[in-house]
């Protein structure tokens, strides 16, 4: 029942304070002229939202390093990260759109986010760069190991849709994400070629 504990006065007053119950639970699917069995529906529901809440997840991640990240190669890591969370978002938008397109329920809340993910928390206080770099590069294996079951089950019960979604969005955008990420990692110092064209530090 909706109620208000003080009733508008005059037409243009909002009401204000309104609680409800719900109108569909989490976890439940309703029905859509889909041509996609019940059985279909709620299962790639039941994936899509794992592979949603751990995105979010590594949305947030990138952002927080996105802030915090520092050393003298602040600028153009502060950036990658900052469009990799961007990429990210987008994701987090197609994967939760897709799951009310099957009649399901986006998981949104942070707190619930956070009761469904697989990525481990990070510290609240800020890490070294490469310890940075390093939990995002899990989060992506995490999500991408989901990504890559998740597609191959979903395809097996018919849903094209979520496949195609999982395949040509999550997975490309996370290997792409993860392999600029790695290339920081990789202990190359800047070096000088002799005249017979041999590296030295």
């Amino acid at each position: 029942m909706t109620t208000t504990s003080n009733p508008p006065q005059g037409g243009t007053q909002p009401w204000l304070h309104q609680h409800a119950g719900e109108l569909q639970a989490f976890g439940t699917v309703r029905l859509l002229p889909l041509a996609l069995s019940q059985e279909a529906r709620d299962y790639s529901c039941r994936r899509l939202n794992r592979v949603l809440a751990d995105s979010q997840i590594l949305y947030a991640l990138y952002k927080k390093h996105h802030w915090l990240v520092r050393g003298h190669t602040f600028y153009s890591l502060h950036l990658m990260l900052d469009k990799h969370a961007g990429e990210q978002l987008e994701l987090i938008d197609s994967l939760a759109e897709r799951v009310q397109t099957l009649g399901g329920v986006a998981v949104g809340d942070p707190r619930h986010v956070a009761e469904l993910t697989h990525i481990p928390r990070s510290p609240d206080g800020v890490e070294a760069v490469p310890a940075m770099l390093s939990r995002l590069l899990e989060g992506h294996e995490t999500i991408l190991a989901e990504a890559h079951d998740a597609a191959a089950r979903v395809a097996e019960l018919g849903d094209d849709g979520s496949n195609d979604l999982l395949v040509s969005e999550v997975v490309r955008t996370g290997e792409l994400q993860a392999w600029f990420v790695a290339e920081h990692l990789v202990d190359t110092p800047l070096v000088r070629i002799d005249d017979q064209g041999a590296a030295h530090a």
